[in-house]
């Protein structure tokens, strides 16, 4: 017969209630200080709603009335060093964490409205209406509010998208020597996100500071919990990843203080990540200023019961019962912070004229410039001038015959050794003496512990890539073991990573590389070998550099780990065994972003390329000896550092122009290329521009299959033998 025993989780799973002499017993400082901000936070929401719904708040209000008591209650367990980020409903935290930075400490009395606390309450207004005066100029607007100096590092609006990030700010601070901790707050709908578990996981093994903070107000929008998730009480997903979790009433902000100081401790201990659970409930529904139950899925009933257990009237309750301040003083600080809203909005809004009594508008000098639309996009570059730039043919350097994967190993391994901030992490980086090609060799080698292993979870890491780099002490170099595997993580790439500097104002350095490898020729079939590239330079947040051999790997990922913004680095298999001129000892050296290289020069024929194939045209070149021809090799492929001097130059000259890659035509680079030469340089072309590349499909395993897919020396021989005909 089988046995069985019981199973218990090796962290503790609790329910924390406070009682009435855990009231009696609090700090007069501590229930004050929640309940001023507390109010402060309700007369701003309310004046939110009011606004949005006269039309002066442009996209969602997504009101937190209801849940102040969470966001006070964890927030004041926190120090001005630790982080916060949050969701698209995250008005309260925000300001909870902004109120923390500018007041001065508690007095035993009800916090004052200061010039500090004025200038908070106006530049959220100001953002959440889309004006130039907000924390992020603007850009934001309710969904995405930052504020560095206070430690709020932004909220978000993909369901569980800022979650990975938050692991990346906690390892920053755990590897910076410090206790900070950082709060990841999201809801009831992101706890069964993947994204959201993948970093609950990769937290725990790594014993990240973070603790991440559930509000579970019983809704997703409409859905319930209890019809989204077999286990409603969802900070029951803590035992399975080994995390401490406490779950507790968020309607009684003291009982999440209570909650949140043993989990913060816990953290500024060592013991790793955390999960606190807060019962709570919005008032109002997903969006705006109506109650759920008009919507038809709450009940009035319901939405009364919880109206009943109001965490303001709970602070104000036992505020009065202690004897702490008087209901006249209460009264007066709700009624300072309505003054201080009605103010703010008089200095962005005025009467409409000739309008309907009372009816407003934004001041016209309110609004960001139009021609601001586009600034920050990117950085300017300014952090590399005084670069040590050079080409091959000049170098100082001793050169030699190198293989392309030693030069990969080697310059990184050099830059980690001058810049001790540089991080690797991915897949299996820290196994097989180097990863499965070898790219961390040496770096595995010399520096074991900044070369991390991560589980199968490329949101998570790569996400967390990106809060390393949006904290900015530590540069993180993230590898992709396939290209493919970006769809995996797309949320992080192409939502979060890419926009993050332009979508909090501009001017937030986003130090972030992403390396990752091509594979099409190899055998591994449709999931393993696509080409990236078209899809990659949609995204006009990202750099992307496509490196044909040793010498150029070299400076241009130098480059790509010097620049501010983010960069992602492809690398082609074929390329890792082949050999090419490189640095034999110089590793130093880089090549600017913008600049592409000819590496043939003719008349007859323009010829561009990126990457493996830049070696296909070559040897296709050669076997068209009549075909006379520039070929220009790309390097950089995104639209702000594409050479375009090169190209129009060249184009100039031949007046025809094929430009090759090994990908399929679907998520073609060339199209997006072609398209523009056109447009750019139609009155210099003789024809329309040709293109090589793969086939439709995905290359499959089949080895006749796969290389009728894909493009290479065959393929660009035969367009040259029909640009020659004609």
């Amino acid at each position: 017969m089988p046995t069985r025993k019981n199973l218990r989780a090796a962290s503790p799973w609790v329910e924390l209630r406070v009682s009435a002499g855990d009231w009696d017993t609090a700090s007069p400082e501590l229930l004050l200080r929640m309940l001023g901000q507390a109010l402060w936070i309700r007369a701003f929401e309310e004046y939110v709603l009011e606004l949005a719904g006269a039309g002066l708040v442009h996209g969602p209000a997504h009101s937190s009335i209801g849940q102040e008591g969470g966001a006070v209650g964890s927030v004041l367990a926190l120090r001005d060093g630790d982080f916060v980020n949050g969701s698209h409903r995250g008005h309260h935290q925000f300001l909870a964490k902004a109120f923390e930075h500018v007041l001065a400490p508690a007095d035993g009395s009800l916090p004052e409205i200061t010039d500090e606390v004025r200038q908070v309450l106006h530049r959220a207004l100001a953002e959440i209406c889309g004006l130039a005066d907000g924390f992020c100029r603007g850009r934001g607007g309710s969904m995405h509010l930052q504020w560095r100096e206070a430690g709020a590092m932004g909220t978000n609006a993909i369901v569980g998208g800022g979650v990975p990030q938050a692991a990346g700010f906690a390892f920053n601070q755990k590897h910076s020597g410090t206790d900070a901790v950082t709060v990841t707050y999201f809801g009831d709908g992101a706890v069964n996100i993947g994204s959201v578990l993948e970093t609950m996981n990769l937290a725990a093994a790594w014993k990240l500071p973070l603790c991440f903070f559930i509000e579970n107000n019983q809704y997703a929008v409409s859905t319930p919990v209890a019809a989204a998730t077999a286990e409603p009480r969802l900070s029951g997903r803590g035992p399975g990843f080994n995390i401490p979790s406490w779950r507790v009433d968020g309607m009684d902000p003291l009982a999440v203080h209570t909650a949140m100081s043993e989990a913060v401790a816990h953290m500024r201990a060592g013991g790793g990540p955390t999960i606190v659970e807060a019962d709570l409930y919005r008032f109002f529904h997903q969006n705006g200023a109506y109650p759920g139950s008009a919507f038809g899925y709450r009940s009035k009933a319901e939405e009364q019961s919880w109206r009943a257990r109001d965490p303001l009237a709970r602070l104000r309750e036992q505020a009065l019962r202690r004897g702490l301040v008087t209901e006249e003083q209460i009264d007066a600080s709700l009624a300072a912070a309505q003054r201080a809203m009605r103010d703010t909005g008089d200095t962005l809004l005025e009467a409409v004229p000739g309008g309907r009594p009372g009816e407003r508008r934004v001041r016209a000098d309110r609004w960001p410039d139009p021609g601001f639309v586009d600034v920050g996009v990117r950085g300017d570059l300014r952090e590399l001038d005084g670069s040590r730039y050079a080409e091959a043919e000049g170098f100082d350097g001793e050169l030699a015959e190198r293989r392309f994967i030693d030069v990969v190993s080697d310059v990184m391994a050099r830059r980690m050794e001058q810049d001790p901030s540089i991080v690797v992490l991915g897949e299996d980086v820290d196994g097989l003496k180097g990863g499965t090609n070898g790219a961390t060799r040496k770096p595995l080698e010399l520096f074991p512990d900044r070369v991390l292993g991560t589980p199968i979870s490329e949101n998570a890491f790569a996400g967390l890539g990106g809060g390393m780099a949006l904290d900015g002490r530590f540069r993180p170099v993230v590898e992709f073991m396939y290209a493919d595997f970006m769809w995996v993580a797309a949320d992080q790439l192409f939502n979060q990573i890419a926009k993050a500097r332009h979508m909090f104002g501009g001017e937030s350095a986003v130090p972030f590389v992403l390396r990752s490898k091509l594979a099409a020729g190899t055998g591994y079939g449709s999931q393993h070998s696509m080409d990236p590239s078209g899809v990659l330079t949609t995204a006009p947040g990202l750099r992307v550099v496509a490196p044909s051999d040793p010498f150029d790997y070299v400076g241009l990922m130098n480059t790509a780990l010097a620049c501010d913004d983010p960069v992602v680095v492809l690398e082609h298999v074929d390329l890792y065994t082949s050999t090419g001129t490189g640095p034999v000892s110089d590793l130093d050296y880089r090549i600017p972003v913008g600049r592409a290289a000819l590496r043939r020069t003719g008349d007859d024929l323009t010829v561009i390329s990126y990457l493996s194939m830049v070696r296909h045209c070559a040897e296709a070149l050669d076997l068209v000896p009549e075909v006379s021809a520039d070929l220009i090799d790309l390097r950089w492929l995104d639209r702000a550092s594409l050479d375009w001097e090169c190209v129009e130059a060249s184009v100039k000259k031949t007046n025809k122009v094929l430009i090759v890659e090994q990908g399929a035509v679907g998520t073609s680079y060339g199209g997006w290329l072609a398209d523009e030469i056109q447009r750019r340089l139609f009155d210099w072309l003789d024809g329309p521009v040709e293109r090589v590349t793969g086939a439709e499909a995905s290359p499959s395993i089949s080895k006749k299959l796969e290389r009728a897919a894909i493009a290479r020396t065959e393929e660009v021989v035969a367009a040259l033998r029909e640009l020659a005909g004609s």
